[in-house]
This record gives structure tokens, sequence and C-alpha cells, in this order.
């Protein structure tokens, strides 16, 4: 069974988040993606981050209606501070050895990727897929990746992947880039300006009856 997990602030979730989701699920014949709304981000100041039960209600409402897509509120229930291999771990004990799981992350991400916890073992443990722009030359991992990691890893030009010692893989693949971003739709909630065409309907329904972000 091969899964994505596509964890995030969501804070909202937005057109960008479920387009990149669906492009990586057409890609690696996925069976399913799974959002995974973070509790406590690691590595985002927590100011302006509304509450767990609000963001993990607009991703329900947005992937309402495809069987392809659902959400996991393991961060949320998890106390502390949400670390990816903690959920990464979560997924392959509740499904065994049957289940082949791609974790989903922007370059944005990836490039802090030495910072996030056990950094060294994440990458034994799922296959990871960076989405990047069109026009993206392939990356030195060297120039972000520290070198007890890089040293686990070669190139294979035929299949464009890294291939980990683990024999999971390191993808960099090319996606439609939609110029969105939570913040900017922030933004655009607090000036009062239309979000119209950004994020499904459900969800600017949702933010506008429970006025969210109007002071963030």
């Amino acid at each position: 069974m091969r899964i994505g997990l596509f964890g995030g602030t969501f804070n909202p979730i937005h057109t960008g988040h479920l387009r990149s989701a669906e492009e990586i699920r057409e890609l690696f014949e996925l069976k399913r993606i799974v959002f995974i709304p973070s509790a406590i981000p690691p590595h985002k100041d927590e100011m302006g981050i509304i509450s767990p039960s609000h963001r993990i209600e607009m991703v329900n409402l947005a992937i309402e209606g495809n069987p392809d897509f659902s959400s996991s509120d393991i961060e949320i229930k998890r106390s502390g501070k949400s670390y990816s291999i903690e959920t990464i771990n979560h997924f392959k004990m509740m499904h065994g050895s049957d289940l082949v799981l791609f974790f989903i992350m922007g370059m944005d991400a990836f490039i802090d990727i030495s910072t996030w916890k056990d950094c060294v073992y994440l990458f034994s443990c799922s296959n990871f897929v960076v989405t990047t722009r069109p026009g993206y030359h392939r990356i030195k991992l060297e120039d972000i990746l520290p070198f007890d990691v890089v040293r686990d890893f070669s190139y294979n030009p035929e299949e464009d992947r890294f291939i980990h010692t683990s024999n999971l893989s390191l993808y960099f693949r090319d996606i439609t880039h939609l110029d969105i971003s939570s913040s900017m739709i922030r933004k655009r909630i607090k000036e009062e300006l239309s979000i119209r065409y950004l994020l499904p309907e459900r969800v600017i329904e949702y933010i506008k009856v429970n006025g969210i972000y109007k002071d963030s």
C-alpha cells in the first residue's frame, strides 16, 4: 500500500496544497494522500497560528468528496511539538511491512531539514518527495544535508532519484506552481480583500462564519 504523508501547518489549507498533493499522488501512483496538520510546528513562530481544531476542520472541508485524500489528527492528539519522525513511525506501526510511505514536502521545508529531529535517521524510514518549481535544476545534497546523511545517498540519473542505503529514495519533482501562500491569504483577509479561487469555497465560508484571521 503506497501512501503519501503531507504534513504542514495548513494555516489555512489552500489550492496550492491540494494541487501539489494531487500531482504527487498521480505521479507516484499513491493509493491515498493523508493531510496531517501539525499541533505545534517546531520550526515556526506560533504567533498567528490558529487552533488545531480550526485547521483540521478546514482540511476536512477542503478534501471532502475526494476519495484519494484523507486527514489525520495524530499530531494534534500527540502532546508537545510535532516531529515528523514520530508521525512516520506511527504510520509504519499502524500498517506494518505492507506500507510504502512517501513523505511530501516543499523545497522551502527541505532546505531546513538538517535541523529536524533525528535527521540522520529520517531517510531510512520513508521515501521523501520534495516538490519544486518548473525549471528547477538538481540541487547538491551536500549544500543542505549533513555529511553523515549525504554519504548514504547515491544518484540514479536514469530514474532521477537519490537512493539511500536503506533502499528508500529521495525525489525532487517539478509540479505546477501556483503562487499562493497561507500568509498571503491571511494578509488579504485582514485587509478585507477577496480570497476567492485561492482556496475551496467551503473553506472560505468556514473562515467567514468563524471570523478567523481578521485580527491575525
